[in-house]
Formats: structure tokens, C-alpha cells, sequence
């Protein structure tokens, strides 16, 4: 291509930050949470099929929160994923939680550590991923495989 041809091409304006805002995965969660939550009747409701769609989530945000905001992005990201951990250990509590959302947690943690170490920068979020898998464990059945007696997703 020669300089002439260049010099047709149109100049793009300035990307400025306010344009294009970093994502925010804490910040998608509570949104989804709020509107999940709201019930009739005073008692919560979780739209588990919704919670498992944020879930599936936690490593495109992982990449997302970290490439768009160098400075808080693990811990936007975090957050996010803490939160929902949160909302399954209530469920957990109350024996509402299914073993379709211990499985979609189960398979983002173990996508989270992977996109974590094969990221350079990233590798510090693996230690988000043991403090989140940990308190997952807790939820497991005695023999630490199983979730009401079915087999948990396990890479």
C-alpha cells in the first residue's frame, strides 16, 4: 500500500475511557441479583438457571475486568464471583441448590484457573479461584465428590 492510498482512509476520533467504560463483573452480578430477586411475597427467589448463566460468565469477565481495568479488574472480578458464591452457599442453607449450578461452579472454576495461568499478569487470580473453590468444597458431600449423592463436575 502506498502513502497516497493511506492518506484517503479516514482518521478515527480518540477512544476515550467514558466511550467504552471497563466491564465490571461485580457490578453485572448485584444488577442481576436485583432483578432475579425481586419477589411477591417478601421471600427471595433465585432464578437458579439465571445464577448459572453468571456463573458460566466468571472467566469471559475474568479476561474482560483484567484487560479493561489494569488497576481493580481482579477485584471487580472477584467480587463478582464471590458474590455468586455467596448466593449458593444461602441456597446451599435453605437445601434449595441444584446440582446444575454445583456443576456450572464447579466447570468455572476449574475454566478461572486455566485462563488465569495461561494469561501473563493474571496469575495472581488463581488465588481468587482456591478461596472460591474452597467454600465450594464445603458444600460437597462427605466423600468430597458428590453433591446430594450425584457426582460433581470435576476436571
Amino acid at each position: 500500500m502506498s502513502n497516497s492510498s493511506e492518506a484517503q482512509l479516514p482518521e478515527f476520533p480518540e477512544l476515550l475511557p467514558e466511550h467504552n467504560p471497563p466491564t465490571n463483573y461485580g457490578k453485572f452480578v448485584i444488577s442481576v441479583l436485583k432483578r432475579m430477586s425481586r419477589g411477591g411475597s417478601g421471600e427471595q427467589s433465585i432464578d437458579q438457571v439465571q445464577l448459572r448463566r453468571c456463573i458460566i460468565l466468571s472467566s469471559t469477565y475474568l479476561i474482560a475486568d483484567t484487560c479493561m481495568d489494569s488497576e481493580r479488574g481482579v477485584q471487580t472480578w472477584f467480587l463478582g464471583f464471590s458474590r455468586l458464591i455467596d448466593v449458593m452457599v444461602a441456597l446451599h442453607a435453605r437445601s434449595e441448590l441444584d446440582l446444575e449450578t454445583m456443576n456450572a461452579a464447579s466447570k468455572a472454576c476449574s475454566e478461572c484457573w486455566s485462563v488465569a495461568g495461561a494469561w501473563r499478569g493474571l496469575e495472581e487470580c488463581r488465588d481468587g479461584v482456591k478461596k472460591v473453590a474452597v467454600r465450594l468444597k464445603k458444600l460437597l458431600d462427605e466423600n468430597g465428590r458428590t453433591y446430594g449423592g450425584e457426582r460433581v463436575y470435576a476436571p
